[in-house]
């Protein structure tokens, strides 16, 4: 163990002996191409002998005034050279700071810039975790890039961030149905089962067999969906016919329940794509349907008000923790995991909802009802 150890610490000794030396190299091709051209060099032994003599002719007028007027019976002594020796010295370090104040901002971007191709060869290799360092008194020109490139940085990873929390989704919800079938295929092999018992596995298999194949379609109407390559054929129709279609095609479901359907709908026409509002009256009714206790109650109202039209669904059913209000339309995000698990949900129902609304200009929102129960308010423009 010990000698394992010791090689891995070894390994990471090298390997950030080697990226510091990479990192020194490619510091090094970068100033190659920002090192001062030949001219720009005499310029600038020739500027520091132009401020050593400007100084010395300062220190010398000084000395000239003030042996004028103190001390006018000494001449050109070696003392008063010396001291016009020694005065040019403050001037020489005053005139070079201030060339370094005017020079520091220009030096200070050139850093910058330095950091920034550095930072993009970053992003090319996949960290997103960078930022650029904001000062706004040596940023200069260069401060809305370093500003953008910080922005894009951060939603760069926060898209990453989302990309592998969408992919664990994905892993753990196609993984649950899987478990759940080979469990149940593995028991199936057993000879001592009862033709009933037989029956109640398949019965399992079957529903997550069919759960499974309910997710795919919903992730691949969803990507189709936000890859805005989707057929979207807007055209007139009746929503209140659609409506009523649509809850008596969900009748099974909440007659099993002993649900009571409350209606109020409207005639009242529509333009939009007829089978994507489908999917989104089918998804928000059966979501109703799912948290309403047996003998509850669904109500359903259609309204138009001005250039609007709402469409609101509420039930009797547990209503909505003020913790899942901010996550609710994310993909698989679910409330009460174990019983929307025991329904057969995704969590891919209502991000679906939410996109086909967002395509039709329309918003969607939640809230809870008192004195229970949850409502989903659609609203979407007539034209």
């Amino acid at each position: 163990m010990k000698h394992a150890e010791g090689e891995r610490r070894n390994h990471r000794q090298h390997w950030f002996r080697r990226e510091n030396r990479e990192y020194k190299q490619r510091m090094r091709e970068l100033g190659k191409h920002f090192r001062p051209p030949l001219k720009w060099i005499i310029f600038g032994i020739l500027g520091i002998n132009a401020v050593i003599a400007f100084s010395w002719g300062l220190a010398y007028l000084l000395m000239e005034f003030i042996a004028r007027t103190w001390f006018p019976e000494f001449g050109h002594t070696v003392l008063r050279q010396y001291l016009t020796v020694v005065l040019s010295f403050p001037f020489v370090i005053f005139v070079m700071n201030l060339i370094r104040l005017f020079f520091a901002p220009v030096r200070r971007q050139m850093d910058w810039l330095l950091q920034l191709i550095n930072a993009m060869k970053q992003l090319s290799k996949g960290n997103f975790n960078v930022t650029l360092e904001t000062n706004p008194r040596f940023m200069g020109q260069f401060g809305p890039l370093v500003t953008s490139f910080n922005e894009m940085a951060s939603e760069l990873n926060r898209m990453e961030q989302m990309r592998q929390e969408f992919i664990s989704n994905v892993s753990h919800e196609i993984q649950s149905p899987l478990t759940s079938i080979t469990g149940f295929a593995r028991a199936l092999q057993s000879d001592n089962l009862s033709l009933e018992t037989r029956r109640h596995y398949l019965e399992i298999i079957e529903t997550e067999s069919k759960r499974l194949s309910r997710m795919s379609d919903n992730l691949l109407k969803l990507t189709s969906l936000e890859s805005n390559h989707h057929p979207f054929e807007k055209k007139s129709y009746r929503l209140d016919r659609q409506l009523r279609h649509i809850i008596l095609a969900c009748e099974p479901l909440w007659q099993e329940k002993n649900i009571e359907m409350d209606v109020d709908l409207p005639e009242l026409s529509i333009a939009a794509d007829e089978d994507l509002m489908s999917q989104v009256w089918i998804n928000l009714l059966n979501n109703s349907i799912k948290f309403t206790p047996e003998g509850g109650t669904i109500s359903l109202r259609l309204a138009k008000t001005d250039n609007h039209i709402t469409v609101d669904i509420a039930d009797t059913g547990i209503g909505i923790s003020k913790e899942a209000f901010p996550h609710l339309f994310e993909r698989f995000y679910k409330e009460d995991k174990a019983r929307v698990r025991s329904g057969g949900g995704s969590g891919l129902g209502l991000s679906i909802v939410k996109k086909i609304v967002d395509m039709h200009g329309g918003e969607v929102s939640a809230g809870n009802r008192a004195p229970k129960g949850a409502a989903f308010t659609v609203v979407l423009p007539v034209n």
